[in-house]
């Protein structure tokens, strides 16, 4: 009796030495919330190892202790406490993030991924076509070849698509489909982007006027925009330290562009052109206007310039590569040099041999106007070169030998 006893007594101090537990550990988890810290970092170790966007498709479960022998009861009735908070607690969501983790994956996602990232929901579609997200990416790709010129071309562009919205009353034709994109990009067939997720989409209104709208129809070659293309037809000896004004279309399958030149001359089109060949105006001067040179009286021996040049007055301007060169009448020595005092400037174009008609002319500080003439071609304005880089853009063009 007395061995019955003993063990009753402490079968229930042990009851009662669990539950105490129990509680105790029921209170520290209402502490925390749904998505305590084993799944956060659960999900990040998932997202920066693999970082693709399985995230918000599925969720690494947590491994699960097994039960030993001596706590069978005990574990059973955890687990059907367990299932009852499941069934009262929702799943974690992406969406239960803090702003700036979810603000960081976003950061993270390609063009592609955004769009599809888009197509979940409307939470997540109205941060994932925002201007703010879009911006960045806009400027990381084409920021070195849109310039002022091509913003105005695409003011004009939606003018257009908005007027003709208006005429047809077709407000979903200005609005881009997954579906096109997904031809042109090829990996966004690792998404599962649902039909659901494209008509949201449109019922948003993604607005034709968004950088996000402007990327889109940069990237699927849509919306052909002005750029300066050096060295034109594949380097021509005719056009070799030469930067010319066309319009641009890309191409992103081959990641290269189409550029189609005034419609003067031999040829209007040309193909493949590579990203290091194209750059953003640097002045807003139309290709037929005089640019008016602001920089004529600080002109020295050893500048670097631009001259706009032509062959005739019918043909655009194009920028050509020289540098500031001595006056006949000086000996080229720096300390008796005057050359900066007088009033007429020699421009030397050193890719041409000395005995070459194209090796120099000189123009007139006070009161420079478009000069020359049929045979040699007209000159005008001057832009002289600041930036180092630009500089070191034309010497990484120079021809291997001496033209004729």
């Amino acid at each position: 009796m007395l061995l019955l006893l003993i063990s009753c007594f402490s079968f229930i101090l042990l009851s009662k030495s669990l539950s105490s537990k129990h509680q105790h550990h029921h209170r520290e988890r209402r502490l925390f919330p749904p998505w305590d810290e084993a799944f956060t970092t659960t999900f990040m170790t998932s997202w920066f190892q693999k970082g693709t966007l399985q995230i918000f498709t599925s969720t690494t479960p947590l491994k699960k202790l097994k039960p030993k022998a001596k706590n069978l009861v005990w574990s059973s009735s955890t687990e059907n406490q367990k299932e009852d908070h499941n069934k009262t607690t929702p799943s974690p969501s992406l969406l239960d993030l803090p702003e700036l983790v979810l603000d960081c994956i976003l950061d993270r996602l390609q063009p592609a991924e955004l769009c599809a990232m888009s197509g979940v929901c409307s939470s997540l579609r109205e941060r994932c076509v925002s201007d703010d997200v879009w911006e960045k990416r806009m400027k990381g790709k084409w920021g070195k070849v849109i310039g002022d010129a091509a913003y105005r071309e695409w003011q004009w562009y939606i003018a257009l698509k908005n007027r003709s919205n208006l005429l047809n009353n077709q407000r979903n034709q200005s609005n881009f489909s997954f579906e096109s994109v997904a031809k042109i990009w090829p990996f966004l067939s690792w998404f599962n982007i649902k039909p659901r997720a494209e008509k949201e989409l449109k019922n948003g209104g993604l607005a034709v006027d968004s950088i996000m709208a402007w990327y889109l129809a940069l990237e699927t070659g849509r919306f052909s925009f002005p750029a300066q293309v050096y060295n034109r037809e594949n380097g021509h000896a005719g056009f070799l330290l030469s930067c010319y004004d066309a319009k641009l279309s890309y191409d992103s399958k081959t990641d290269t562009f189409q550029a189609r030149y005034s419609p003067h001359g031999r040829r209007t089109t040309e193909e493949n052109i590579s990203w290091d060949r194209l750059r953003a105006p640097p002045v807003d001067t139309c290709s037929y206007d005089l640019h008016i040179s602001d920089s004529l009286f600080e002109l020295k021996p050893g500048d670097h310039i631009e001259i706009q040049w032509r062959r005739n007055r019918e043909f655009p301007y194009g920028w050509w590569y020289g540098v500031v060169g001595h006056m006949e009448s000086c000996n080229g020595n720096e300390s008796h040099c005057r050359c900066q005092d007088t009033d007429t400037v020699m421009l030397e174009f050193k890719q041409y041999p000395s005995s070459s008609r194209w090796r120099k002319t000189m123009i007139n500080r006070e009161n420079h106007r478009e000069v020359g003439n049929e045979g040699d071609g007209f000159y005008g304005g001057i832009r002289k070169l600041y930036n180092q880089q630009e500089i070191s853009m034309w010497q990484s063009l120079w021809p291997n030998q001496v033209l004729e």
